[in-house]
């Protein structure tokens, strides 16, 4: 399996799907099976599933060859590194509002001398205590992704700050959350939300390291990728069931009659 910071050092741009709301290893399987995605991400900032079935998608994942992260509240250290232990390559932390805070979540990813993690080999990261503790630890910081979100003004501020820190690989725009920071609720076409994307990628372009975002549709997508976002999210569960339950109805037009 192909991990994502390999991918993104390449330069190449990992097409990604979430999951969240249905926390569940089959649609994980049901998006590998389609195919065109490279990694996928686990959404618990706006729902908390069981560490079970975080584990089960993380392990469909690898099944297939698909990398993934779990997105994530900065609420507390333990939740980082449980998912990490539990099969996730990575961390993303939502609702940043400065880089002292970045900073932090991104300490308890890290072990010494970046961070403050804990050290045990009994999750799934080191194989379940088949690696040895001073070679975990000297590979860890290195192998795990790490994403801050830029989606608050302070954040937006702090961007290049947040971009520099050590251990940082990826600032992630949630254009709904920026845009109603901006005053544009929404508006995902909007000059000030673009402005404020084209500050993001310049920051990472400065300090050498790149970004993604949510991607509301293909031109926003097509936009982003050409200012240099290698981390496209084009799906979840919702949105995907959603235009499926609408491709239904359009299949039967008799059945469903247009209002």
């Amino acid at each position: 399996m192909r991990k994502i910071k390999e991918m993104l050092e390449a330069g190449e741009v990992i097409n990604t799907f979430a999951v969240g709301r249905f926390t569940d290893p089959t649609l994980v399987e049901m998006f590998a099976f389609a195919g065109g995605h490279q990694a996928f991400w686990i959404d618990q900032e706006h729902v908390s599933s069981p560490s079970s079935a975080v584990y089960a998608c993380a392990a469909a994942g690898r099944s297939h060859g698909l990398d993934c992260f779990v997105r994530m509240a900065p609420t507390g250290y333990s939740q980082v590194t449980q998912y990490l232990e539990l099969g996730a390559g990575g961390v993303m932390a939502a609702q940043i509002y400065s880089a002292e805070q970045a900073k932090e979540f991104t300490s308890w990813a890290k072990f010494p001398p970046l961070g403050m993690r804990g050290l045990n080999t009994g999750g799934f990261d080191a194989g379940y205590a088949s690696q040895p503790p001073a070679e975990f630890v000297s590979t860890a910081n290195d192998r795990n992704f790490l994403a801050i979100q830029i989606e608050t003004a302070q954040s937006l501020e702090e961007a290049e700050e947040i971009a520099s820190i050590e251990g940082v690989d990826l600032l992630f725009v949630g254009p709904s959350d920026l845009s109603m920071q901006l005053g544009v609720v929404g508006q995902f076409h909007s000059d000030e939300l673009w402005g404020a994307i084209e500050r993001v990628a310049t920051a990472c372009k400065n300090t050498g390291k790149t970004w993604g975002a949510v991607v509301t549709d293909s031109e926003f997508c097509e936009r982003a990728v050409a200012l240099g976002c290698q981390m496209p999210t084009m799906g979840n569960g919702v949105r995907c069931l959603k235009m499926g339950i609408n491709a239904v109805k359009d299949a039967f037009p008799g059945r469903f009659p247009k209002e």
